[in-house]
């Protein structure tokens, strides 16, 4: 049986893992991505990987990158929490997850560092990966599909893979019904050096966990730190990778969400001094401890994205181009669940595609069985995460004024508050 090949338009987590488990199986395999090279803008900081996007990894990837991966993960020997609040670090609610000390349960979440993960995923793909070529259309037939790129080139392939994020010019040829939708609301992003002048910026009750803080006009702060089990130098070293790791310490990851109409013209648009000292005004109202996370953080590491949520496709026929990832169901990062669904998609996409080949089945019949499969799950999770973005933005003045006062102040009376045990070593301002 001739080599089946596959052209996958997106280097992103998705697209390369994929391409692990297809070289492996035997696929002629070709990622062509529009960026100039792996780390020419930024796609994120940390990001939790749960139990599918572990086994997602496990199953593609070499053991020694799988390896690799687990060791640069977040420790998980120590019980973390998911803490609600309101501006002023008052406690809402919190939600409890057990560590796992032996570090080996794979159904114990982790987090990790984006860019960390997809230059272990580039490892041992340098040649297979193609910087500086943006896909803008594709054409299929019944003996494959091919992909047409900016400069003019294109290539012809027995399967096409859209996995090129949410601006995907593929998808919106394929599924013109599906563009996402406008969630009204903008997120400002940030990274911040976790220890600073020898100390950590994270007080210690709030070492061990994620922080929505809920503040007034819909606006919400989030923040988690980002611990490397081993220092990435050193495991890349330790397994033999070459490339430089890109993030060298451990840092605090921040985020603001805020309704459109609160957000600046043409935000995509400002410069990352611009959009920093934006940052710094509308988080005036919070608590220094969160203040501080802004005006300490690494300017050049701002960023904005706007959040859309996908429409699930009214009927997507079955060809040799299909798509995963954030190029088929984008969600808000609420919930954290977007790079494990398209880690997912990855992992579903080689099984389908890898059986197709041994049983010796039409690659449409491999790709209508992955379509229909991953739908159900993907949407679900763009759906749960749109809902909890709905509850941490609440609009009704009532349910507001009981979420950021009265629950605060009750659980306050009942339990020590969370904000006697935080302090702020910085030059800003005093405790509130």
């Amino acid at each position: 049986m001739p080599k089946i090949s596959v052209a996958i338009a997106g280097a992103g987590l998705s697209g390369l893992c994929l391409a692990h488990s297809l070289i492996r199986a035997g696929f002629a395999v070709q990622v062509y991505e529009r960026d100039l090279e792996l780390h020419a803008r930024r796609q994120g900081y940390r990001i939790t990987v749960d139990e599918y996007g572990i086994a997602a990894l496990q199953r593609c990837l070499p053991p020694h990158l799988f390896k690799l991966f687990l060791a640069t993960t977040s420790p998980t020997d120590e019980t973390s929490y998911f803490r609600v609040t309101n501006q002023k670090l008052g406690e809402i609610f919190k939600l409890t997850f057990k560590g796992d000390s032996s570090g080996i349960d794979l159904r114990t979440p982790r987090q990790v560092d984006r860019q960390t993960l997809r230059t272990i995923l580039l490892e041992g793909l340098q040649d297979k990966v193609h910087f500086g070529k943006e896909a803008v259309r594709a054409e299929s037939a019944s003996d494959g599909a091919t992909l047409h790129f900016s400069d003019g080139s294109c290539t012809h392939v027995s399967i096409i893979v859209g996995a090129d994020g949410v601006n995907s010019a593929l998808r919106k040829q394929y599924l013109p019904d599906c563009e996402p939708e406008d969630t009204n609301s903008w997120g400002i992003f940030g990274r911040t050096l976790l220890v600073q002048n020898g100390r950590s910026l994270v007080p210690s009750p709030l070492e061990t966990s994620g922080v929505f803080a809920m503040g007034p006009s819909s606006r919400g702060f989030f923040f988690t730190t980002m611990k490397f089990r081993e220092a990435p130098q050193t495991a890349f070293s330790r397994f033999g990778v070459d490339q430089i790791p890109p993030v060298a310490d451990d840092y605090v990851m921040w985020g603001i969400v805020l309704p459109r109409g609160q957000s600046p013209e043409h935000q995509e648009k400002l410069s990352k001094e611009m959009l920093h000292r934006f940052a710094q005004e509308i988080t005036q109202d919070f608590h220094p401890v969160l203040q501080s996370f802004v005006e300490r953080a690494d300017i050049d590491c701002t960023m904005a994205i706007k959040l859309r949520a996908a429409r699930e496709p009214s009927s997507w026929p079955v060809s040799r181009v299909t798509f995963m990832g954030d190029a088929v169901h984008i969600m808000p990062p609420t919930g954290a669940h977007g790079g494990n669904t398209a880690l997912r998609d990855a992992a579903l996409l080689a099984e389908k595609l890898e059986a197709a080949a041994i049983q010796g089945e039409a690659l449409e019949q491999a790709v209508s069985s992955y379509q229909e499969e991953m739908s159900k799950y993907a949407f679900r999770e763009v759906e749960a995460s749109k809902v909890m973005m709905k509850r941490f933005t609440i609009k009704n003045p009532l349910i507001n004024w009981v979420m950021l006062c009265a629950i605060p102040w009750i659980r306050s009376i009942a339990n020590k508050p969370l904000t006697t045990e935080l302090t702020y070593d910085g030059p800003m301002i005093s405790k509130k």
